[in-house]
């Protein structure tokens, strides 16, 4: 019995490991183009990896399951970018902080992975925004982030399941943070 259900196990993993490749040929089949081809021909540069500064990791990889942790923007000379939003910045700024925060996970994943082209998917994003009570633009701050891996991974697979809430305060009062989990082959 044990015997049989090892089997059974190990068809099933085979089988989704399966459809999960045969979607990507698929994909490339149709001309869509790849994640590292859509980084040059956007013209998209990512930064260079921080190590985190408290006790975690970038990311973990558990099978096919890209974990990446929480992600707050950095400025290219290392700074860290402040604000709340609806007291000191508005939608705009917001939305470009969390892309900000798209480039440096994009950076994470492709040095966990050796190359975007191993993702799969986006699964799930966790956008949390730095806001005052009455702030009610939360998605639309999140959209800088969420943009960002549409046009890295195309609108199948860089769009995934998402929430976007506010926050009384992030860390060193940054005005995004984002976790994200993508499947990975």
């Amino acid at each position: 019995m044990k015997h049989l259900l090892s089997v059974a196990i190990l068809l099933v993993a085979i089988l989704v490991g399966w459809k999960s490749s045969s979607y990507l040929s698929q994909a490339q089949e149709k001309g869509t183009p790849s994640a590292e081809e859509n980084l040059r021909k956007h013209n998209i540069k990512l930064p260079t990896i921080r190590p985190p500064t408290n006790t975690l990791v970038n990311a973990v990889r558990v099978g096919d399951m890209l974990y990446v942790s929480g992600t707050g923007p950095v400025k290219d000379d290392g700074g860290r970018w402040k604000g709340r939003l609806g007291q000191d910045t508005d939608v705009k700024g917001g939305a470009a902080a969390a892309r900000q925060v798209g480039l440096q996970v994009l950076s994470v994943v492709k040095n966990e992975l050796g190359s975007l082209d191993r993702v799969v998917r986006v699964v799930k994003t966790l956008g949390m925004v730095n806001a005052t009570p009455d702030f009610e633009q939360h998605p639309q701050v999140i959209n800088g982030f969420s943009d960002l891996m549409v046009e890295v991974f195309g609108e199948q697979a860089g769009k995934g399941a998402r929430s976007a809430v506010g926050m009384s305060s992030l860390p060193g009062g940054i005005p995004v943070e984002v976790e994200a989990t993508f499947q990975v082959k």
